[in-house]
């Protein structure tokens, strides 16, 4: 009787499963909307430009305005970001000319279309995606990867670029 049970329970699951993978491993995102371009990556004097889509698949291009990019590239910096700025006004980053992008392209799928993107959606800002690993190897400097990027621009031209790791860094980067 056990066993009927427990072969049960594991067939549910399986099947639960099953039907995850299906209704959320289908990747919607569509690689010919988006573009990345930096003559030397995020070192000084490189020329920056990018249109990436945020977490609502709205294509948001680099504006000449913009003056500073927060980059994430891995799970424990992107939360210090997203912490950071859920203490904040929701116009935080439009009053100081900055945007925050974050590089999902390691994520499966289903995990991202699960459990990310569902996440990021209550966020009151926009997070740019990198969807992609060869747009994310544009910016990417993987011997910083664990810090967050703060990306001083003038005209889209890298005039700074500072790897930190706190909140309170971050603040003093924004202010």
């Amino acid at each position: 009787m056990i066993k009927k049970i427990i072969l049960g329970v594991l067939a549910l699951i399986i099947i639960a499963g099953g039907a995850l993978f299906i209704i959320n491993g289908k990747d919607n995102y569509d690689a010919s909307k988006y573009l990345a371009t930096a003559t030397k990556g995020i070192e000084i004097d490189s020329k920056i430009d990018f249109t990436l889509p945020d977490q609502f698949d709205k294509a948001h291009s680099l504006s000449t305005d913009t003056k500073k990019v927060v980059f994430v590239f891995a799970k424990a910096t992107g939360h210090t970001v997203k912490a950071f700025l859920k203490t904040q006004d929701k116009n935080y980053l439009s009053k100081r000319n900055a945007i925050f992008v974050a590089d999902i392209s390691p994520m499966p799928t289903v995990i991202r279309n699960t459990f990310a993107l569902p996440d990021l959606k209550k966020s009151d800002y926009s997070v740019l995606l990198i969807y992609d690993k060869e747009i994310a190897k544009t910016f990417k400097n993987e011997a910083q990867a664990d810090k967050i990027a703060i990306v001083t621009l003038n005209n889209k031209i890298v005039e700074a670029v500072k790897y930190i790791t706190t909140e309170a860094e971050l603040k003093a980067e924004l202010n």
